[in-house]
C-alpha cells in the first residue's frame, strides 16, 4: 500500500496542472473531488453576475425607471417651444430672446463632457439624477417667479447644465440595472416612455397656457419634480450599484489619461463623426418643413407643424422597444444603418413633395431615425467603453459632436435656402445624410460583444 500511494500522489498534481488549460466545466467530477469549493469561488469573478437575468431586478425598480423616464420627459417639455411664447408675451425683444436661448445652447454644448465626467465620478447614479432633476425644477420655478433678464440667463444655464448630467445618469442607471446583456431592450423601453411623456406633457402644458396663463406652464414643470423624485426613489440603489461596480471593474484612469484614451478609441471617433454628419443633415429639416408648410398652407400651418412633431414621437413610442430587441438579436451595425438610411431618403422625398399632408406623412421616417438613435447612441457608446469606467464621459463627448452638427445644420440650411431655395436645400441636406450613411456602412464596426455563454 505504501508503494501505491506515492504514485497516486504524483499523478494528482499532474492532473491538477492540466486543469487550468481548459474551462472549469470540462471535468466537473474531477474538480469536485479535488476542490469542492472551486466553482463557487470562481463565480464572483465572472462579469455581470446580474446582467441579463430579468428575475434579479425587482419589479419596483423596473417600474420606477419607466416612470422616471416618463416624468423626466414631462420636465424637459416645459423648456421647449413654450419658452419662446413665454418670452414673447413678456414683451421681450427678439434679440433678448435669442441671447437667452443661445446661453442655454452654449452651456448644453460645452457641458456634455463635464456632465458625463461628473456622473462617472459620482458613486450613486441616483444621486446625480436627483440633483439634475431638482436643478431643472428650480430653473422652471425661477422663470415663473422672477422673469428678469439676469435670472432668466442663470435659469437657462442651470437647466442646460442639469440636462447634461441627467441624460448620462439615466443611461448609467439603465445599464447598471439590467446589465449589458439586456441594455438594448431597456434603453428602447426608456425611449418609448420618454416619447409618451413628451406627447402628453406638450398637450397638458399647451392646455395650461391656453386656459390659464403662460406662467402656469413653468409652475407645472416645477411641481413635476415631486412625482419624478418619487419614481427615482423606487429604483433600488443596491440593484444599480452592484451592476455598475461589475461593469466598471477596471479602475478609472486620470482625467487627462481618460481623454487621451477616448481619442485613441477608433470606433468611438468614427461613431462621433457619423453622429456629427447625421445631425448636420437632420437638425434643419423640420424648420425647413415648417417654412414650406407656411408657404403652401398658411391657414393650417400651425396644425400641420404640430403634426410633424407628434408623428415622429408616436413612431418613437411604438418602435423603440423593438429597436432595442433587434439590436440584441441582429447586432448594432445593421440597426444603426437602417436609422441612418432613413435620413437621406427623407430629405429626397421632402425635396420633391409639394402636398402639405404628404410632408407630414414623410415625418414617419424621422420617427424611424429617432427610434434607432434614441436606443443606439447610449448602447454603442456603452459597448465601446465597456470596462473602462468612462462610459458617461464618452457619452458626453458624442453628445458634443451631435450638438456641433445640429448647431451648424441650421446655418447651412438657411444659407442654401436663401440663395438657392428650399428644394436645393433639402437635396443638400439629403447628400450630407447620404455621406453619414456611407460612413456607417463602410467604416463603422460592429460593437456588440458575444453574449454571455450562460
Amino acid at each position: 500500500m505504501t508503494v501505491v500511494r506515492p504514485k497516486d500522489r504524483r499523478a494528482i498534481p499532474h492532473r491538477e496542472r492540466e486543469v487550468p488549460r481548459h474551462e472549469l466545466r470540462a471535468r466537473p467530477g474531477r474538480l469536485k473531488d479535488a476542490a469542492p469549493e472551486a466553482p463557487r469561488e470562481a463565480a464572483p469573478a465572472m462579469p455581470e453576475p446580474v446582467a441579463g437575468i430579468g428575475a434579479e431586478v425587482s419589479r419596483g425598480s423596473r417600474r420606477g425607471l419607466d416612470a422616471f423616464a416618463f416624468f423626466v420627459a414631462n420636465l424637459q417639455t416645459g423648456f421647449g417651444p413654450f419658452l419662446a411664447v413665454y418670452f414673447s408675451q413678456a414683451k421681450w425683444t427678439q434679440s433678448d430672446i435669442g441671447f437667452a436661448l443661445t446661453v442655454g445652447s452654449l452651456v448644453s454644448l460645452l457641458g456634455q463632457v463635464p456632465g458625463g465626467a461628473f456622473v462617472d465620478a459620482v458613486r450613486s447614479k441616483r444621486f446625480a439624477a436627483g440633483v439634475a432633476v431638482i436643478g431643472i425644477s428650480a430653473s422652471a420655478l425661477a422663470l415663473a417667479l422672477w422673469p428678469s433678464f439676469l435670472i432668466v440667463l442663470l435659469a437657462m444655464a442651470v437647466h442646460s447644465a442639469a440636462s447634461c448630467v441627467l441624460t448620462p445618469a439615466i443611461a448609467a442607471i439603465s445599464i447598471g440595472l439590467v446589465g449589458h446583456a439586456r441594455a438594448g431592450e431597456r434603453l428602447g423601453r426608456n425611449a418609448s416612455f420618454q416619447a409618451l411623456g413628451n406627447a402628453l406633457a406638450a398637450a397638458g402644458m399647451g392646455a395650461c397656457g391656453y386656459y390659464l396663463t403662460n406662467d402656469a406652464v413653468f409652475y407645472l414643470t416645477a411641481v413635476l419634480v415631486v412625482p419624478t423624485l418619487i419614481a427615482l426613489s423606487r429604483i433600488r440603489a443596491e440593484e444599480i450599484d452592484a451592476n455598475v461596480r461589475m461593469q466598471e471593474a477596471t479602475p478609472a484612469p486620470a482625467e487627462a489619461g481618460a481623454l487621451r484614451a477616448l481619442l485613441r478609441n477608433r470606433g468611438l471617433l468614427i461613431f462621433a463623426g457619423c453622429m456629427t454628419l447625421f445631425f448636420l443633415a437632420n437638425a434643419a429639416m423640420l424648420p425647413l418643413v415648417g417654412s414650406a408648410l407656411t408657404l403652401r398652407a398658411s391657414e393650417i400651418a400651425t396644425v400641420l407643424v404640430a403634426a410633424c412633431i407628434m408623428v415622429p414621437q408616436a413612431v418613437l413610442a411604438v418602435c423603440a422597444p423593438a429597436v432595442g430587441r433587434a439590436a440584441e438579436r441582429f447586432g448594432r451595425w445593421p440597426v444603426l444603418l437602417v436609422g441612418f438610411a432613413a435620413l437621406p431618403l427623407r430629405g429626397l422625398l421632402l425635396a420633391y413633395t409639394t402636398n402639405p399632408y404628404l410632408l407630414v406623412a414623410i415625418q414617419v421616417l424621422d420617427g424611424v431615425s429617432a427610434s434607432v438613435l434614441g436606443v443606439m447612441v447610449p448602447l454603442i457608446v456603452s459597448d465601446l467603453t465597456r470596462g473602462t469606467g468612462r462610459f458617461n464621459l464618452a457619452l458626453g463627448a458624442v453628445g458634443t459632436a451631435m450638438g456641433i452638427g445640429a448647431a451648424l445644420s441650421t446655418s447651412l440650411a438657411g444659407i442654401m435656402a436663401d440663395r438657392l431655395g428650399s428644394h436645393p436645400a433639402f437635396l443638400g441636406l439629403a447628400l450630407v445624410g447620404l455621406a453619414a450613411t456611407l460612413l456607417v456602412a463602410f467604416a463603422m464596426p460592429e460593437t456588440r460583444r458575444d453574449p454571455d455563454p450562460r
